[in-house]
């Protein structure tokens, strides 16, 4: 195949053509997994950089929702990790490559376009798809840092199961969907929800509103915002103040919810592309096409108005049509050839079995409850990999097979167990656990280290591995 000549600044002459992809797709929502199954059916094999850290988590926003009743196709809902789950499956079976990394640093001055990966691996490509979503917003109170995972989260969907907030006094803020279902998920567990409004009115969903307003567990303090966090060990109230008089008052609450909105992760970007006022990139009207030839953008990085699941995978879909149009025209696409026209079924995903005295097998590197927590912790010699998850905690659905794998590297080297927070609320409490996922290393019945939330991989396998150096 004969190329078209290379841009300014091509290092094209440099690299062989089968180094070069076709199209590096960087971010895992809806929008790049939609924008994946496309280009794969199209035979391009497209490389899809899931991210890690790096402005969230692989799966998008959806991750950490509950159900999601407003995407086509779900009469009765979906859970998010689930939906997400089904477009990853749907991507790679129709051929995706996966790379389960955030992007560290990308290089559009020259061509190919150059991607250097948080795993060290350098990716030269023809095209590009951005996907990188957007995350969370704070709102920079008082002692926000000294009670961040100690009574104040971006997530209740993530912590709102973990023992320290069940019946308790809780605060949500925001006005939108996310803040009413956050808040309608927190009663679940018998506590009492303060839902923080800065308006007079809720910006959500009118079904979600009415949710709100009809729930008893569930009081709405309109035209107020919060100033500051108060507590000695962990959250015990917050201080509100009254936007139309000034008035200040304190809540007392022992956890304080986030759900205020979203930042577009465009940090790669700054100086490379044409971003707007918000730091949204900015596209042709109507169209995925940004201000960099061979460059498209899907999904909430582009879109500061509509940013639903719905609006991010219609946009992936556009993206990944308009990309191979493109390569198409410029004689860059590579087509791969398939062995097999019909691809095989997406394999499903097997839960782990909760273990008693009639499954517990003391070799296994994974297992789940409270019984091989009990057994492993007082019998094994090896170090022993806890996570401490709850079912609707999209991170822990992110965490769990990075563990596995740090396990099977290890070759039997250390062991893993699984406590459902939900199922053994007892066992999260006696560990002092406060939020998901929380991961504990013990060794000789020894808490060795303890991380919170999502982390690299190898900072895991180098915590084992120091154990059984000389000398540890």
């Amino acid at each position: 195949m004969v190329a078209s000549a290379p841009l300014p600044g091509s290092t094209e002459g440099s690299l062989p053509e089968a180094a070069i992809e076709n199209l590096v797709i960087i971010g895992s929502g809806p929008a790049g997994y939609t924008a994946a199954i496309y280009a794969a059916r199209a035979n391009l094999a497209p490389l899809l950089i899931t991210g890690f850290q790096r402005g969230g988590i692989p799966g998008g926003q959806l991750m950490t929702t509950t159900h999601v009743e407003n995407y086509p196709g779900f009469p009765d809902g979906i859970l998010g990790p689930e939906l997400m789950d089904r477009c990853k499956a749907q991507a790679l079976r129709w051929g995706t490559k996966l790379v389960e990394a955030d992007a560290e640093s990308l290089d559009l001055s020259v061509r190919p376009y150059r991607l250097v990966t948080s795993e060290g691996e350098t990716v030269w490509t023809h095209s590009l798809i951005l996907a990188t979503g957007a995350s969370a917003n704070r709102l920079g109170i008082s002692e926000e840092e000294r009670f961040w995972s100690r009574g104040i989260s971006a997530c209740a969907i993530c912590d709102g199961a973990t023992p320290q907030f069940r019946k308790e006094q809780l605060a949500v803020v925001g006005g939108g969907d996310s803040a009413c279902e956050e808040a309608v998920y927190l009663t679940k567990y018998g506590s009492q929800v303060h839902l923080i409004v800065r308006s007079h009115s809720l910006r959500a969903s009118a079904a979600m509103a009415d949710r709100v307003l009809a729930n008893p567990a569930i009081t709405v303090h309109w035209n107020r915002e919060v100033l500051a966090g108060m507590g000695e060990d962990w959250l015990s109230a917050i201080r509100l103040r009254e936007r139309t008089t000034g008035a200040t008052e304190d809540l007392a609450v022992r956890g304080l919810f986030y759900a205020i909105g979203h930042t577009p992760n465009t940090e790669l970007l700054q100086g490379q592309l044409e971003l707007d006022a918000r730091g949204y990139l900015v596209t042709r009207p109507g169209r995925p096409e940004t201000s960099l030839e061979g460059v498209f953008a899907a999904g909430d990085v582009a879109d500061a108005e509509w940013r639903q699941g719905i609006t991010a995978a219609g946009s992936g879909c556009q993206a990944a049509l308009a990309a191979e149009r493109w390569l198409t025209d410029q004689q860059l696409a590579r087509p791969v050839e398939r062995q097999n026209i019909e691809p095989e079924p997406a394999s499903p995903t097997e839960a782990t079995a909760t273990s008693d005295a009639g499954n517990f097998d003391a070799a296994a590197l994974w297992q789940k409850g409270g019984y091989a927590l009990r057994k492993l912790y007082h019998d094994s010699e090896k170090p022993l990999l806890v996570v401490y998850t709850s079912p609707s905690c999209g991170p822990c659905h992110v965490l769990k097979p990075q563990l596995k794998r740090v396990l099977t590297e290890l070759e039997g080297r250390a062991l893993g167990v699984e406590i459902d927070i939900e199922a053994d609320p007892e066992i999260a409490q006696q560990a002092g656990v406060t939020g998901t996922p929380t991961v504990q290393l013990f060794f000789n019945k020894q808490l060795q280290q303890q991380w919170q939330g999502v982390k690299q991989r190898r900072e895991f396998k180098a915590a084992i591995e120091a154990l059984a150096a000389p000398g540890a």
